[in-house]
Protein backbone atom coordinates (compact mmCIF):
# COMPACT_ATOMS: atom_id res chain seq x y z
CA UNK A 1 0.00 0.00 0.00
CA UNK A 2 1.41 3.05 -1.14
CA UNK A 3 1.40 6.64 1.01
CA UNK A 4 2.22 9.86 -0.51
CA UNK A 5 3.19 12.75 1.83
CA UNK A 6 0.96 16.26 1.52
CA UNK A 7 2.18 18.39 4.53
CA UNK A 8 3.46 18.84 7.74
CA UNK A 9 2.30 21.75 10.26
CA UNK A 10 3.08 22.19 13.86
CA UNK A 11 -0.26 23.38 15.61
CA UNK A 12 0.39 25.08 18.46
CA UNK A 13 -2.64 26.34 21.58
CA UNK A 14 -5.18 28.71 20.23
CA UNK A 15 -4.66 30.60 23.79
CA UNK A 16 -1.76 33.12 24.56
CA UNK A 17 -2.46 32.65 28.01
CA UNK A 18 -1.65 28.44 27.86
CA UNK A 19 0.99 29.57 25.79
CA UNK A 20 2.67 31.48 28.90
CA UNK A 21 1.72 29.85 31.90
CA UNK A 22 3.79 30.62 34.60
CA UNK A 23 3.72 27.34 36.06
CA UNK A 24 5.59 24.33 34.58
CA UNK A 25 3.44 20.99 34.73
CA UNK A 26 5.06 18.67 37.12
CA UNK A 27 5.31 14.74 36.42
CA UNK A 28 4.70 12.67 39.15
CA UNK A 29 7.02 9.67 40.45
CA UNK A 30 4.00 7.52 38.16
CA UNK A 31 5.05 9.58 34.49
CA UNK A 32 9.11 9.78 35.85
CA UNK A 33 9.19 5.43 36.07
CA UNK A 34 7.61 5.35 32.48
CA UNK A 35 9.72 5.04 29.50
CA UNK A 36 9.36 7.63 26.82
CA UNK A 37 7.17 5.95 24.05
CA UNK A 38 4.47 6.55 22.06
CA UNK A 39 0.99 4.75 22.49
CA UNK A 40 -1.24 4.67 18.88
CA UNK A 41 -4.91 4.90 17.87
CA UNK A 42 -6.05 4.98 14.27
CA UNK A 43 -9.67 5.66 13.84
CA UNK A 44 -11.20 4.88 10.33
CA UNK A 45 -13.92 6.81 8.53
CA UNK A 46 -15.84 6.57 5.85
CA UNK A 47 -16.92 9.03 3.09
CA UNK A 48 -20.32 9.75 3.46
CA UNK A 49 -23.23 12.31 1.63
CA UNK A 50 -22.34 15.01 4.08
CA UNK A 51 -21.11 17.87 2.67
CA UNK A 52 -19.05 18.58 5.34
CA UNK A 53 -16.96 15.54 4.73
CA UNK A 54 -14.52 17.67 2.44
CA UNK A 55 -10.75 17.17 2.71
CA UNK A 56 -9.77 20.91 3.51
CA UNK A 57 -12.79 21.16 5.17
CA UNK A 58 -11.98 18.50 7.74
CA UNK A 59 -8.01 19.27 7.62
CA UNK A 60 -9.26 22.89 9.08
CA UNK A 61 -11.90 22.09 10.96
CA UNK A 62 -9.33 18.75 13.12
CA UNK A 63 -6.50 22.03 13.31
CA UNK A 64 -8.61 24.37 14.59
CA UNK A 65 -10.36 22.38 17.31
CA UNK A 66 -6.84 20.64 18.25
CA UNK A 67 -5.68 23.89 19.11
CA UNK A 68 -8.43 25.08 21.14
CA UNK A 69 -7.68 21.89 22.91
CA UNK A 70 -4.04 22.18 23.21
CA UNK A 71 -5.29 25.19 25.37
CA UNK A 72 -7.39 22.90 28.04
CA UNK A 73 -4.27 19.85 27.95
CA UNK A 74 -1.96 22.57 27.64
CA UNK A 75 1.30 20.13 28.62
CA UNK A 76 0.81 18.08 25.38
CA UNK A 77 1.81 21.23 23.42
CA UNK A 78 5.01 21.33 25.58
CA UNK A 79 8.34 19.56 26.01
CA UNK A 80 10.10 17.14 29.11
CA UNK A 81 12.54 18.87 30.81
CA UNK A 82 14.61 16.39 32.74
CA UNK A 83 12.33 13.87 33.56
CA UNK A 84 10.72 16.48 36.04
CA UNK A 85 8.49 18.47 34.24
CA UNK A 86 7.01 20.10 30.99
CA UNK A 87 6.91 23.33 29.66
CA UNK A 88 7.59 25.49 26.85
CA UNK A 89 3.73 24.93 25.43
CA UNK A 90 4.56 27.20 22.78
CA UNK A 91 6.24 24.67 20.69
CA UNK A 92 2.97 22.79 19.46
CA UNK A 93 2.28 19.38 17.81
CA UNK A 94 3.12 18.21 14.15
CA UNK A 95 0.18 17.33 12.13
CA UNK A 96 0.40 15.39 9.20
CA UNK A 97 -1.16 14.46 6.02
CA UNK A 98 -1.28 12.16 3.37
CA UNK A 99 -2.77 10.60 0.84
CA UNK A 100 -3.00 6.70 0.49
CA UNK A 101 -3.47 5.27 -3.26
CA UNK A 102 -5.95 2.72 -1.90
CA UNK A 103 -9.91 2.26 -1.14
CA UNK A 104 -10.83 1.79 2.40
CA UNK A 105 -13.44 -0.95 1.81
CA UNK A 106 -10.38 -2.89 0.07
CA UNK A 107 -8.02 -2.49 3.01
CA UNK A 108 -10.89 -2.69 5.48
CA UNK A 109 -12.39 -6.36 3.74
CA UNK A 110 -8.74 -7.56 4.45
CA UNK A 111 -7.89 -5.69 7.11
CA UNK A 112 -3.25 -5.97 6.46
CA UNK A 113 -2.26 -5.31 10.01
CA UNK A 114 1.28 -4.77 9.16
CA UNK A 115 0.28 -2.10 7.00
CA UNK A 116 -1.27 -0.42 9.99
CA UNK A 117 2.30 2.01 10.74
CA UNK A 118 1.84 3.68 7.59
CA UNK A 119 -1.21 5.45 9.02
CA UNK A 120 0.37 6.88 12.57
CA UNK A 121 3.57 9.48 12.57
CA UNK A 122 5.29 7.66 14.52
CA UNK A 123 6.54 4.17 15.53
CA UNK A 124 4.67 3.02 18.64
CA UNK A 125 5.89 1.78 21.52
CA UNK A 126 9.48 2.49 20.59
CA UNK A 127 12.11 3.93 22.78
CA UNK A 128 12.75 7.69 22.28
CA UNK A 129 16.15 8.12 23.51
CA UNK A 130 16.09 11.65 23.34
CA UNK A 131 12.43 12.35 25.03
CA UNK A 132 13.70 16.27 25.76
CA UNK A 133 13.12 17.11 21.97
CA UNK A 134 9.51 15.37 21.12
CA UNK A 135 6.52 16.42 21.11
CA UNK A 136 3.93 14.93 23.76
CA UNK A 137 1.40 14.31 20.73
CA UNK A 138 2.04 13.67 16.99
CA UNK A 139 -1.60 13.54 14.35
CA UNK A 140 -1.32 11.92 10.96
CA UNK A 141 -4.76 12.34 8.77
CA UNK A 142 -4.79 9.62 5.99
CA UNK A 143 -7.29 10.43 3.00
CA UNK A 144 -8.22 7.37 0.99
CA UNK A 145 -8.69 7.76 -2.94
CA UNK A 146 -12.53 6.73 -2.00
CA UNK A 147 -12.66 9.67 0.29
CA UNK A 148 -12.69 7.75 3.84
CA UNK A 149 -9.91 8.50 5.98
CA UNK A 150 -7.64 7.12 8.83
CA UNK A 151 -6.75 8.97 11.57
CA UNK A 152 -3.46 8.16 13.47
CA UNK A 153 -2.76 9.37 17.06
CA UNK A 154 0.72 8.94 18.46
CA UNK A 155 0.19 10.19 22.50
CA UNK A 156 3.66 10.13 24.69
CA UNK A 157 3.31 7.78 27.21
CA UNK A 158 5.41 9.40 29.52
CA UNK A 159 1.99 11.40 30.65
CA UNK A 160 -0.67 9.49 28.72
CA UNK A 161 -2.00 6.08 29.51
CA UNK A 162 -5.17 5.22 28.10
CA UNK A 163 -7.87 6.99 30.32
CA UNK A 164 -5.65 10.19 29.57
CA UNK A 165 -5.59 9.91 25.89
CA UNK A 166 -9.64 9.32 25.81
CA UNK A 167 -10.43 12.34 27.96
CA UNK A 168 -8.06 13.97 25.16
CA UNK A 169 -9.20 12.71 22.43
CA UNK A 170 -13.20 13.05 23.48
CA UNK A 171 -12.54 16.70 24.58
CA UNK A 172 -11.03 17.44 20.96
CA UNK A 173 -13.90 15.78 19.32
CA UNK A 174 -16.52 17.96 21.84
CA UNK A 175 -14.68 21.10 20.57
CA UNK A 176 -15.10 19.92 16.66
CA UNK A 177 -18.63 19.48 17.18
CA UNK A 178 -19.35 22.73 19.10
CA UNK A 179 -20.04 21.11 22.07
CA UNK A 180 -19.52 23.70 25.15
CA UNK A 181 -21.44 21.89 27.52
CA UNK A 182 -19.64 18.49 27.59
CA UNK A 183 -16.01 20.32 27.65
CA UNK A 184 -13.96 18.83 29.52
CA UNK A 185 -11.60 20.12 32.41
CA UNK A 186 -9.09 18.19 33.23
CA UNK A 187 -7.25 17.85 36.36
CA UNK A 188 -3.48 18.70 36.02
CA UNK A 189 -2.13 19.37 39.30
CA UNK A 190 -3.59 16.43 41.47
CA UNK A 191 -1.36 13.45 40.12
CA UNK A 192 1.65 14.63 41.25
CA UNK A 193 0.17 16.20 44.58
CA UNK A 194 -0.96 12.40 44.94
CA UNK A 195 2.18 10.99 43.77
CA UNK A 196 5.04 13.34 44.54
CA UNK A 197 7.65 13.55 42.01
CA UNK A 198 11.43 11.92 42.77
CA UNK A 199 14.27 14.56 42.08
CA UNK A 200 16.99 13.75 39.79
CA UNK A 201 19.42 11.40 39.90
CA UNK A 202 17.11 9.49 41.76
CA UNK A 203 14.00 9.82 39.16
CA UNK A 204 16.77 8.63 36.44
CA UNK A 205 17.24 5.65 38.40
CA UNK A 206 14.09 4.19 38.46
CA UNK A 207 13.37 5.24 34.70
CA UNK A 208 16.91 3.07 34.10
CA UNK A 209 15.65 0.23 36.01
CA UNK A 210 11.78 0.59 33.93
CA UNK A 211 14.12 0.33 30.67
CA UNK A 212 16.08 -2.60 31.22
CA UNK A 213 12.79 -4.41 32.46
CA UNK A 214 10.93 -3.13 29.67
CA UNK A 215 13.62 -3.78 26.49
CA UNK A 216 13.91 -6.78 24.21
CA UNK A 217 16.07 -5.89 21.21
CA UNK A 218 17.10 -9.43 21.54
CA UNK A 219 13.96 -10.69 20.33
CA UNK A 220 11.94 -10.76 17.14
CA UNK A 221 8.24 -9.67 17.60
CA UNK A 222 5.40 -9.82 15.65
CA UNK A 223 1.90 -8.17 15.96
CA UNK A 224 -1.15 -10.41 15.48
CA UNK A 225 -4.71 -9.63 15.88
CA UNK A 226 -7.35 -11.65 17.33
CA UNK A 227 -11.31 -11.46 17.90
CA UNK A 228 -12.91 -13.32 20.53
CA UNK A 229 -16.76 -13.34 19.87
CA UNK A 230 -19.24 -12.93 22.78
CA UNK A 231 -19.98 -16.52 22.37
CA UNK A 232 -16.53 -17.52 22.73
CA UNK A 233 -16.20 -14.67 25.71
CA UNK A 234 -19.18 -16.26 27.61
CA UNK A 235 -17.71 -19.69 27.12
CA UNK A 236 -14.14 -19.08 28.19
CA UNK A 237 -15.40 -17.15 31.26
CA UNK A 238 -17.62 -20.50 32.44
CA UNK A 239 -14.55 -22.63 31.94
CA UNK A 240 -12.80 -19.60 33.98
CA UNK A 241 -14.83 -20.27 36.92
CA UNK A 242 -13.71 -21.56 40.18
CA UNK A 243 -14.22 -21.62 44.26
CA UNK A 244 -12.27 -18.13 44.04
CA UNK A 245 -13.70 -16.84 41.12
CA UNK A 246 -16.87 -17.31 40.38
CA UNK A 247 -17.56 -14.58 38.23
CA UNK A 248 -14.62 -13.46 36.44
CA UNK A 249 -15.05 -10.32 34.32
CA UNK A 250 -14.49 -10.84 30.57
CA UNK A 251 -11.00 -9.56 30.55
CA UNK A 252 -9.68 -11.70 33.42
CA UNK A 253 -11.44 -14.50 31.85
CA UNK A 254 -9.71 -13.91 27.71
CA UNK A 255 -6.27 -12.66 29.38
CA UNK A 256 -6.13 -15.82 31.15
CA UNK A 257 -6.71 -18.05 28.53
CA UNK A 258 -4.35 -16.53 26.51
CA UNK A 259 -1.84 -16.88 29.39
CA UNK A 260 -2.36 -20.16 29.37
CA UNK A 261 -2.03 -20.36 25.90
CA UNK A 262 1.00 -19.24 25.59
CA UNK A 263 2.68 -20.64 28.37
CA UNK A 264 1.65 -23.73 26.82
CA UNK A 265 3.39 -22.68 23.60
CA UNK A 266 6.63 -21.19 25.28
CA UNK A 267 7.63 -24.40 27.01
CA UNK A 268 6.37 -26.62 24.17
CA UNK A 269 10.04 -24.58 22.56
CA UNK A 270 12.47 -24.20 25.69
CA UNK A 271 15.20 -26.79 26.59
CA UNK A 272 14.27 -26.04 30.53
CA UNK A 273 10.77 -24.81 32.04
CA UNK A 274 10.90 -21.48 32.90
CA UNK A 275 8.37 -19.54 35.55
CA UNK A 276 5.60 -17.85 33.67
CA UNK A 277 4.19 -14.26 34.93
CA UNK A 278 0.95 -12.25 34.07
CA UNK A 279 1.13 -8.39 34.21
CA UNK A 280 -1.99 -6.24 34.61
CA UNK A 281 -1.91 -2.65 33.70
CA UNK A 282 -4.55 -1.55 36.47
CA UNK A 283 -6.24 1.66 36.36
CA UNK A 284 -5.91 2.66 40.16
CA UNK A 285 -7.95 6.46 40.19
CA UNK A 286 -10.91 4.42 41.74
CA UNK A 287 -8.37 3.14 44.15
CA UNK A 288 -6.67 6.10 45.67
CA UNK A 289 -8.27 7.73 48.79
CA UNK A 290 -9.49 10.25 47.57
CA UNK A 291 -10.69 8.53 44.13
CA UNK A 292 -9.68 10.46 41.49
CA UNK A 293 -11.28 12.04 38.71
CA UNK A 294 -11.09 10.10 35.52
CA UNK A 295 -9.96 13.35 34.01
CA UNK A 296 -6.69 13.06 36.33
CA UNK A 297 -3.58 13.68 33.58
CA UNK A 298 -1.21 11.23 33.71
CA UNK A 299 -0.03 7.49 34.45
CA UNK A 300 -2.50 6.59 36.71
CA UNK A 301 -2.07 3.13 37.43
CA UNK A 302 -0.04 0.33 38.75
CA UNK A 303 1.06 -3.04 37.59
CA UNK A 304 -0.45 -6.55 38.97
CA UNK A 305 2.23 -9.44 38.67
CA UNK A 306 0.99 -13.10 38.64
CA UNK A 307 3.29 -16.21 38.73
CA UNK A 308 2.77 -19.75 37.66
CA UNK A 309 4.89 -22.55 39.33
CA UNK A 310 7.44 -24.06 36.99
CA UNK A 311 6.96 -27.70 38.54
CA UNK A 312 2.82 -27.21 37.85
CA UNK A 313 2.69 -28.32 34.03
CA UNK A 314 -0.75 -29.50 34.10
CA UNK A 315 -2.82 -26.26 35.25
CA UNK A 316 -6.29 -25.30 33.96
CA UNK A 317 -7.91 -22.05 33.00
CA UNK A 318 -9.49 -21.76 36.61
CA UNK A 319 -6.14 -21.88 37.97
CA UNK A 320 -4.75 -19.22 35.63
CA UNK A 321 -7.58 -16.98 35.93
CA UNK A 322 -7.69 -17.40 40.15
CA UNK A 323 -3.72 -16.06 39.94
CA UNK A 324 -5.32 -13.46 37.41
CA UNK A 325 -8.08 -12.47 39.79
CA UNK A 326 -5.76 -12.59 43.10
CA UNK A 327 -3.23 -10.52 41.69
CA UNK A 328 -5.43 -7.68 40.79
CA UNK A 329 -7.38 -7.50 43.61
CA UNK A 330 -4.03 -6.87 45.74
CA UNK A 331 -3.82 -3.55 44.34
CA UNK A 332 -6.85 -2.64 46.98
CA UNK A 333 -6.97 1.21 48.57
CA UNK A 334 -4.84 -0.32 51.33
CA UNK A 335 -2.00 -1.08 48.85
CA UNK A 336 -2.41 1.86 46.57
CA UNK A 337 -2.12 4.12 49.60
CA UNK A 338 1.58 3.08 50.36
CA UNK A 339 2.21 4.46 46.72
CA UNK A 340 0.42 7.60 47.80
CA UNK A 341 2.22 10.87 49.59
CA UNK A 342 6.40 11.35 49.98
CA UNK A 343 7.17 7.83 50.66
CA UNK A 344 4.93 6.53 48.02
CA UNK A 345 8.55 6.44 45.81
CA UNK A 346 9.90 4.05 48.72
CA UNK A 347 7.45 1.41 48.48
CA UNK A 348 7.49 1.98 44.52
CA UNK A 349 11.40 1.29 45.10
CA UNK A 350 10.56 -2.23 46.86
CA UNK A 351 8.48 -3.30 44.38
CA UNK A 352 10.47 -2.79 41.45
CA UNK A 353 13.25 -4.19 43.75
CA UNK A 354 11.21 -7.55 44.01
CA UNK A 355 10.63 -6.98 40.27
CA UNK A 356 14.29 -6.90 39.79
CA UNK A 357 14.70 -9.74 41.50
CA UNK A 358 12.08 -11.90 39.83
CA UNK A 359 13.13 -11.00 36.23
CA UNK A 360 16.64 -12.18 37.19
CA UNK A 361 15.70 -15.78 37.17
CA UNK A 362 14.61 -15.07 33.32
CA UNK A 363 10.57 -16.52 33.30
CA UNK A 364 8.69 -15.37 30.68
CA UNK A 365 6.73 -12.39 30.72
CA UNK A 366 3.40 -11.60 29.35
CA UNK A 367 2.10 -8.18 29.91
CA UNK A 368 -2.19 -7.13 29.37
CA UNK A 369 -3.71 -3.47 29.11
CA UNK A 370 -6.99 -3.30 28.40
CA UNK A 371 -8.51 -0.50 26.54
CA UNK A 372 -12.36 -1.47 27.13
CA UNK A 373 -14.88 1.26 27.92
CA UNK A 374 -13.04 4.07 26.89
CA UNK A 375 -15.13 5.31 24.40
CA UNK A 376 -12.73 5.08 21.47
CA UNK A 377 -15.24 3.26 19.19
CA UNK A 378 -17.44 6.06 19.63
CA UNK A 379 -15.61 8.91 18.75
CA UNK A 380 -17.35 11.31 16.44
CA UNK A 381 -15.81 14.87 15.33
CA UNK A 382 -19.21 15.56 13.65
CA UNK A 383 -19.23 13.03 10.49
CA UNK A 384 -20.29 9.95 12.42
CA UNK A 385 -18.44 7.05 14.18
CA UNK A 386 -15.61 5.45 13.11
CA UNK A 387 -16.05 2.07 11.11
CA UNK A 388 -13.46 0.58 12.64
CA UNK A 389 -10.24 1.51 15.36
CA UNK A 390 -7.11 -0.29 14.71
CA UNK A 391 -3.80 -0.11 17.08
CA UNK A 392 -0.71 -0.87 14.94
CA UNK A 393 1.54 -2.82 13.10
CA UNK A 394 4.33 -3.65 15.33
CA UNK A 395 5.69 -2.50 18.05
CA UNK A 396 9.17 -0.87 18.90
CA UNK A 397 11.85 -3.37 20.36
CA UNK A 398 10.68 -1.05 23.46
CA UNK A 399 8.08 -4.03 24.56
CA UNK A 400 7.29 -8.35 24.00
CA UNK A 401 4.67 -10.24 24.85
CA UNK A 402 2.04 -7.28 25.02
CA UNK A 403 -1.91 -7.97 24.76
CA UNK A 404 -4.23 -5.02 24.64
CA UNK A 405 -7.73 -5.18 24.40
CA UNK A 406 -9.97 -3.15 22.33
CA UNK A 407 -14.25 -3.22 21.56
CA UNK A 408 -14.74 -5.24 18.47
CA UNK A 409 -17.33 -2.84 16.33
CA UNK A 410 -20.04 -5.01 16.88
CA UNK A 411 -21.99 -8.16 18.35
CA UNK A 412 -20.16 -7.69 22.15
CA UNK A 413 -16.98 -9.05 20.93
CA UNK A 414 -13.35 -8.04 22.38
CA UNK A 415 -10.09 -7.35 20.09
CA UNK A 416 -6.73 -8.55 21.25
CA UNK A 417 -3.75 -7.16 19.93
CA UNK A 418 -0.86 -9.46 20.45
CA UNK A 419 2.32 -9.06 20.10
CA UNK A 420 4.77 -12.22 20.87
CA UNK A 421 8.10 -13.58 20.29
CA UNK A 422 7.48 -15.05 16.12
CA UNK A 423 8.10 -18.95 17.62
CA UNK A 424 5.13 -18.28 20.32
CA UNK A 425 3.44 -16.75 17.83
CA UNK A 426 3.92 -19.56 15.05
CA UNK A 427 2.50 -21.75 17.39
CA UNK A 428 0.00 -20.39 18.96
CA UNK A 429 -1.45 -19.74 15.27
CA UNK A 430 -1.58 -23.47 15.23
CA UNK A 431 -3.59 -24.00 18.70
CA UNK A 432 -6.62 -25.80 17.96
CA UNK A 433 -7.63 -24.85 21.43
CA UNK A 434 -6.46 -21.17 20.87
CA UNK A 435 -8.51 -21.01 17.52
CA UNK A 436 -11.66 -22.44 19.00
CA UNK A 437 -12.25 -19.37 20.74
CA UNK A 438 -10.30 -16.63 19.05
CA UNK A 439 -11.00 -15.94 15.11
CA UNK A 440 -7.44 -14.49 13.62
CA UNK A 441 -8.41 -11.08 12.05
CA UNK A 442 -11.62 -11.24 10.62
CA UNK A 443 -12.57 -8.61 8.27
CA UNK A 444 -14.54 -5.57 9.14
CA UNK A 445 -18.45 -5.07 7.99
CA UNK A 446 -18.88 -2.04 6.14
CA UNK A 447 -22.26 0.00 7.04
Amino acid sequence: MESLFISKEIIKPSSSHAIHLPKPFRLSFLDQIIPTTYIPLIFFYSANDNNNFKKFQISTQLKISLSENLSTFYPFSGRVKDNLFIDNYEEGVPFIETRVKSHLTDFLEHPQVEFLNQFLPCQPFSYLRDPETIAPIAIQLNFFDCGGIALGVCMSHKITDATTMSAFLNNWANNLRGFSSKKIIPDLSVASSCFPPLESPSSQTYLALMEKLWSSDEHKDITKRFVFDANAILNLKAQAKSESVDNPTRIKAISSFIWKCCTTASRSISAASRPSLSVHTVNIRQRTKPCLSVYTVGNIFWWAIAATDVADTKMGLENFAALTNESIEKLNHHYVNTLQGERGPEAASEFLNQLVEIVSEKPEIFSFSSWLNFGFNELDFGWGKPIWVGLLGELGPAFRNLVIFKESMCNNGIEAWVTLDKNIMDILEEDPEFLKFATPNPGILMP
